[in-house]
């Protein structure tokens, strides 16, 4: 006798005829560092990385954070505070900082369930790399997250625009560059991501059609 109720989808499957629209509303609010920015200093905080013990400015000394509940002392661990001041930083952003943003990863996190570390933000050749993040509001966050075509997306506009941000990683070959997409201020204009996701979809359909053009993966764990 089959279950009473009603079928619903895979929530990434509800979503993925609209994936256009996300795109879309990540071009016109996403802050990207400019390409000129990540040539002088790619890696802005050298010395941390996520889940790295956090020391005073003469690094003498573990913070620490006591409860008040219960009144227990632990060690304090970078989460991704020295990221976001790095993006700012390099960014530009005037203070004070804007609320309901978020920096996000492009290369950090991939595991749908949400139970595994990842690797590559825990190095700090990555964690601060400018060219791996971009600002985003944070109600977009969750996209980041959880679509696939999402995150190959973010990859591949600062892979285009870059031209190496994708070799930090896992190193694809140079795909074929779109007009928009070499000069330096590309990743700052209108429309960017929504032609660098046209771009990718079509360089993802000639890689399935047997091309030896290599598309950043969306799996970097």
């Amino acid at each position: 006798m089959a279950a009473a109720g009603f079928y619903i989808p895979d929530g990434n499957e509800a979503l993925r005829d609209d994936i256009p629209a996300v795109v879309e509303l990540i071009e016109r609010t996403a802050r990207w560092v400019h390409p000129e920015t990540f040539r002088r200093l790619p890696v802005w905080a050298p010395h941390t990385a996520r889940g790295r013990p956090l020391y005073d400015s003469a690094w003498a000394r573990r913070y620490t954070n006591t409860k008040k509940a219960t009144k227990i002392t632990a060690e304090k661990f970078e989460g991704n505070v020295a990221a976001l001041n790095a993006l700012v930083a390099a960014l530009g952003v005037a203070a004070p900082k804007p609320k309901n943003w978020t920096v996000c990863h492009i290369w950090g996190y991939d595991d749908p369930s949400f139970a595994q570390q990842s690797s590559v933000v825990q190095d700090p050749r990555y964690f601060s790399c400018v060219a791996n993040m971009v600002w985003l509001p944070t109600p977009l966050k969750g996209f980041t997250d959880a679509l696939p075509e999402i995150k190959a997306m973010l990859r591949f506009a600062p892979f285009t625009s870059m031209a190496g941000l994708a070799s930090i990683h896992r190193s694809p070959s140079k795909p074929r560059r779109s007009r928009t997409a070499g000069s330096p201020k590309a990743i700052q204009k209108p429309g960017q991501a929504r032609s660098v996701w046209g771009f990718y979809r079509r360089e993802q359909r000639r890689s399935a059609s047997g091309s030896n053009v290599r598309l950043p993966s969306a799996k970097a764990g």
